[in-house]
């Protein structure tokens, strides 16, 4: 399943962000739950059983099997913990 809400534009730039998700993925869940608090758009790539989309972000992240994957604006960024270590240092204005 991919759903698309995007691109979303932050003070003049088109930000694109990207999730990979497999079904009930806690992880997946709450970084997903960071962005819809926030009102921000995201386009979501379920890769439960589907071979083809799991070898995508394997590639785009350079080898990481483990989800979520988020990038933003094509930048990998990593897992959840990642966004919400990004999030919390304000490095990542949301």
């Amino acid at each position: 399943m991919i759903s698309t809400n995007m691109p979303l534009d932050i003070m003049g730039h088109a930000v694109t962000i990207i999730i990979y998700t497999k079904d009930f993925c806690f992880y997946c869940t709450k970084a997903k739950a960071l962005f819809n608090r926030k009102n921000i758009p995201f386009k979501e790539i379920n890769i439960t059983n589907n071979s083809t989309l799991q070898e995508e972000m394997i590639q785009k992240s350079s080898g990481m099997k483990t989800v979520p994957q988020i990038f933003i604006n094509d930048v990998h960024i990593g897992g959840c913990d990642d966004l919400y270590k990004l999030y919390e240092s304000g490095k990542l204005e949301l």
